[in-house]
């Protein structure tokens, strides 16, 4: 504890640390005032009903950082960024012009690949927005609407999308920590006291032992959170000595840390955009005036999260996307070719190919473990409403991930911010 009071003292008294603070508060004040204004045209007390009876709206919320619950200008939040890096990401394994743009093209080429990101960020809010708004509109959310109207809304929350993007950049350049994250951080945290007086509201005395349980749940929960997302699998490498001149260089030995969740949170991202996809094509279906589109609407709604399947499927798609996004970002024949080129080698086993099959079978071990955690964590507000009947989507299992995990490194970005002062 005494630890933890220097370290906010040194912040404290440090000009340059404390600059980066202030700016981060800052900017997160005023992501939360853009929150704030609402967009021209809404039906308070019918969004109010619509958000009340809709969790697949209540999920979207924790992406718009909480600019949804009352449509904001921000509605779209930073999804549209994450959607256009994710598309990237998966692009530099069919486009190997990007795979060298990414990964060999140094500094310049990552500067080079988060543009083309942003540029593709515009196409997909516009689409997004115009999904959105569409389906608000059928729901009489939003009422006497011109065709200007519509338009302006478009390039509002387009635009709102955007003004985040630049802010979260803002933050991890002038602030501390990744600004995107600290976003949707910011957006669930801020989500925390409505949650909490809706609970109180309905708290029963007869509820006491049920509410103890969840305690001890949750925290249980957050520390199986912290050991598998700081979690490591070592492996040690060997530098071969190498004699240049008259001097002897190399020799030394280190290790390589294999992350357990090496996919974060993405594979939940990914499996929640393929299992709500249904359910928007449902609602934008639900005032059609055709029998067959309104009998298709029913099917898809019916698929909610209250089903055993929808938790089934859930869990299975988290754990192939957990998978497959690993082998997207981790390749071990590069790291084994980088190895092999700086004269390093795991001991025991022979450089180039075999050490490249050694890292796959250790990689796809751990991402086993790393798999099930997360289709555990994806499934927990499931298994929690089943059994006690409290929805609380802001303490769910994908928002509580998202949690514990920025806090992680916005620690570790501070420590390294004052090691750095020290030395």
């Amino acid at each position: 504890m005494q630890n933890f009071w220097n370290k906010i003292k040194l912040i404290w008294t440090d000009v340059g640390l404390r600059k980066r603070v202030l700016f981060v508060l800052f900017a997160l004040v005023v992501f939360r005032l853009l929150s704030a204004i609402p967009i021209p045209g809404i039906d308070t007390l019918e969004l109010n009903r619509f958000l009340a009876n809709n969790q697949f709206f209540g999920i979207l919320n924790i992406f718009s950082g909480g600019g949804l619950s009352n449509l904001s200008i921000i509605m779209l939040g930073v999804g549209p960024y994450i959607t256009s890096s994710i598309i990237m990401q998966l692009l530099t394994i069919m486009v190997p012009a990007l795979k060298r743009i990414y990964h060999e093209e140094g500094e310049a080429g990552r500067k080079k690949f988060t543009q083309y990101s942003r540029l593709l960020t515009v196409p997909l809010a516009a689409i997004q927005g115009f999904s959105l708004l569409a389906i608000l509109e059928s729901q009489k959310i939003l009422v006497n609407l011109t065709a200007f109207d519509r338009i302006s809304n478009i390039i509002i929350v387009v635009a709102g999308s955007i003004l985040l993007m630049w802010l979260g950049e803002l933050i991890s350049e002038f602030g501390i920590g990744n600004g995107v994250s600290l976003l949707i951080f910011a957006g669930i945290v801020a989500q925390l006291p409505s949650e909490i007086s809706q609970l109180l509201f309905t708290f029963d005395v007869s509820q006491i032992p049920l509410f103890l349980v969840f305690i001890v749940a949750g925290a249980l929960v957050i520390a199986g959170v912290v050991i598998v997302t700081e979690a490591e699998r070592p492996i040690p490498v060997t530098y071969a000595k190498r004699v240049r001149g008259m001097k002897m260089y190399g020799g030394g030995s280190t290790y390589l840390p294999l992350r357990v969740n090496q996919a974060g949170v993405i594979p939940i991202i990914f499996a929640l955009s393929l299992l709500l996809f249904p359910q928007m094509i449902g609602n934008f279906l639900a005032n059609s005036s055709n029998s067959i589109l309104l009998s298709i609407s029913k099917i898809l709604v019916s698929f909610s999260q209250t089903s055993v399947l929808y938790a089934v499927l859930y869990f299975i798609l988290v754990f192939l996307f957990t998978y497959f996004y690993t082998a997207v970002t981790f390749d071990p024949e590069a790291l084994a070719t980088n190895l092999q080129k700086n004269g390093a080698f795991i001991p025991g086993i022979r450089p180039g190919v075999s050490t490249s099959q050694y890292i796959s079978k250790v990689l796809s071990r751990i991402t086993l473990l790393g798999a099930v955690f997360l289709g555990f964590i994806a499934v927990l507000p499931l298994i929690i409403r089943s059994l006690t009947g409290i929805t609380a989507i802001a303490l769910g299992g994908t928002a509580l991930l998202i949690v514990v995990s920025v806090v992680l490194d916005l620690i570790k970005k501070i420590d390294a911010q004052i090691s750095m002062r020290e030395y």
